[in-house]
């Protein structure tokens, strides 16, 4: 054999063997990494992502493999794995093999959380505190720089700040002392190692500090810390007896999900990154009796702002996809809540049987559905417990209240009719259950801040929050508020909280740190929250409506009397009740009385409660 054979064999043995070699199954991720054997759903479906995956099937000694399939491409397989229930906690890696070889797939059941003190859920009897983890405090500087430095600038709006949950959890004591029981954390899924290109304001790019732009829906950004993180900081919560609230987004992925390129299935998003319709926000119609499909799917269809991949719910494996992540999430950390991100952009039939399966397994947990809206008949139709026009119920336990949120930046923060407040809570007949339904508020990290308002002053603020806190539904204080802290669009209305972060010149976490006005308003919102914590009628549905003029309204909660004057001058108010006590806001004096009632002085833009 000559020289030239022996090395062409030779060449064509290595050359075949790298084909080989490449041709071998690699395994990347798995969704989700983990499960329990006494779950409601049981198989569980695995996503497995990787290379070479086409054609494969399992071998799996620990658990019952069933319904093995591969993507076209061979990047993603699917396979439902049935887990005994008597399986005890640890790993059940499962083989996943080819004609070209084999890989050992990681797979784990996890241990089940005793459900004492977990999986409460919340309610009319807690007060929510919304946080930005970014934005609150910065609690472990060693995950500031992420994994790719240069995403940190405290400068840039649209930055990271170093917030985290490290941060979080040691402000709990703060968040107890001013009368909080609940903490809504926005999202914290793992977002792009990279500045976001796709996405920019003023021709620049920006971070997704904000969690919305998921990469993994099963991890924690590195910059907030990681899932055994949360977990540690849902225990602490506890400890102190306050719940949380997780923010979790079922409509779509951030622009740089692995999915974007190389979705799992051909029907996994509605459209591609090349081609795909734009959402025309046009949300009143789902409502609309007389809307065609074609009509309402630009809102169920389109990607957000022409980037964000729309997640097709109509596709049964998304569906699974999406309904197991939230009970993992719930199952690992134990926490009490769900808000779900743009609610009305996602079919009712899939938030009905989202909603089932969060029941059937944690029949405690609630979820605050997100209606941007400032029409009450909008909200209502989204509200669950019953059917609406569409035949669906999709169940949700409550929703955002905006249309009395607008009503009272309004009232209270440009200085206009408080009969926009009055009026609004008039048409709670649109609703099955206003009080239970509902999560109050007049400000979020979707908004411009109260006090940035045209007009807003601190009397404002604090009408604002006396109504608030002794309305019915369930109140929401959004971080910053209760300090009187300014804000204009976003992102400045995510401001960092002063004294979260090394080098701040204030520390309004501490009494000591905190200006005169800051302290007035904070000890306003305290003084309330404890009054409603001690007076069950301020969390009970009844409610009469007393004096409604132009600038003055009066309603009773039980025995609880609320006199507000959005005037700027001091009024005599006259109202129908036998007597009025002390007014436990200081504010107001002695009540006398006028023939059927009683009258009493109201200064300026003030508010009593009696």
């Amino acid at each position: 054999m000559t020289r030239w054979i022996k090395l062409g064999l030779v060449t064509a043995q290595i050359v075949m063997t790298s084909i080989a070699s490449a041709q071998v199954p690699v395994i990347e991720k798995v969704d989700p990494p983990s499960w329990w054997g006494n779950s409601s759903i049981n198989p569980v479906r695995l996503l497995i992502h990787g290379k070479n995956l086409r054609g494969a099937t399992f071998v799996c000694p620990k658990v019952t493999c069933t319904g093995a399939r591969t993507s076209a491409n061979g990047t993603y397989a699917f396979v439902d794995v049935s887990i005994p229930k008597t399986a005890r906690p640890g790993s059940y890696p499962l083989t996943l093999k080819t004609a070209a070889g084999s890989a050992s797939v990681p797979f784990s059941v996890a241990p089940t959380l005793p459900s004492a003190g977990r999986f409460q859920g919340f309610g009319v009897d807690d007060a929510v505190y919304l946080i930005m983890p970014d934005r609150f405090a910065n609690g472990d500087a060693s995950n500031d720089n992420g994994i790719v430095p240069g995403m940190l600038d405290r400068a840039k709006g649209r930055y990271y700040h170093g917030g985290d949950l490290a941060g979080v959890q040691q402000k709990l004591p703060y968040l107890k002392s001013l009368g909080i029981t609940a903490i809504w954390l926005n999202p914290l899924y793992d977002n792009a190692n990279r500045l976001n290109e796709k996405e920019k304001y003023d021709g620049l790019p920006i971070t997704d500090y904000h969690g919305y732009g998921a990469v993994d829906f099963y991890n924690v950004d590195e910059h907030f810390g990681s899932v055994s993180q949360f977990k540690q900081l849902v225990d602490a919560a506890h400890a102190q007896g306050i719940k949380i609230i997780l923010d979790m987004v079922a409509n779509h992925t951030g622009p740089y999900h692995p999915w974007a390129t190389n979705p799992p299935t051909p029907t996994w998003f509605h459209g591609t990154v090349d081609k795909h319709p734009n959402n025309s926000w046009q949300t009143w119609t789902i409502a609309d009796p007389y809307a065609s499909a074609e009509l309402k799917r630009p809102t169920l269809d389109g990607w957000f702002i022409d980037i964000l991949p729309d997640l097709n719910q109509d596709d049964p494996d998304v569906a699974r996809y999406i309904i197991q992540n939230t009970l993992w999430w719930i199952g690992v950390s134990g926490m009490d809540g769900v808000r779900q991100d743009t609610w009305p952009y996602v079919p009712r039939t899939f938030w009905r049987d989202w909603m089932t399966a969060i029941k059937r397994e944690y029949p405690k947990v609630r979820v605050v559905g997100e209606v941007l809206d400032g029409d009450a008949s909008q909200v209502s139709f989204f509200e669950g417990g019953r059917k609406q026009s569409d035949g669906v119920d999709d169940k949700v336990d409550m929703l955002f209240d905006y249309p009395l949120h607008f009503a009272m930046r309004t009232a209270f923060a440009q200085g206009r009719n408080i009969r926009e407040v009055s009026q609004m809570l008039s048409r709670d007949h649109v609703y099955r259950d206003a009080h239970r339904s509902l999560l109050t508020l007049f400000g979020s990290h979707d908004v411009l801040r109260f006090m940035s308002e045209p007009g807003a002053t601190l009397d404002g603020l604090k009408l604002a929050y006396t109504l608030l806190l002794t309305v019915r539904g369930t109140p929401m204080v959004y971080y910053g508020d209760e300090i009187a802290l300014p804000g204009a669009a976003d992102p400045d209305n995510r401001r960092d909280f002063p004294g979260g972060f090394a080098g701040d010149a204030n520390n309004a976490f501490e009494l000591g740190g905190r200006t005169k006005e800051q302290q007035m308003v904070w000890s306003h919102v305290q003084t309330l929250l404890k009054l409603r914590a001690t007076r069950p009628e301020l969390r009970a549905p009844a409610t009469e409506h007393l004096v409604e003029t132009d600038q003055q309204f009066v309603y009773r909660r039980g025995k609880t009397v609320v006199v507000l004057n959005n005037a700027t001058t001091p009024v005599d108010i006259t109202i129908p009740v036998a007597s009025l006590g002390k007014d436990i806001l200081g504010v107001c004096g002695t009540a006398t009385k006028s023939g059927n009632g009683v009258t009493l002085t109201v200064p300026a833009r003030s508010g009593c409660v009696y």
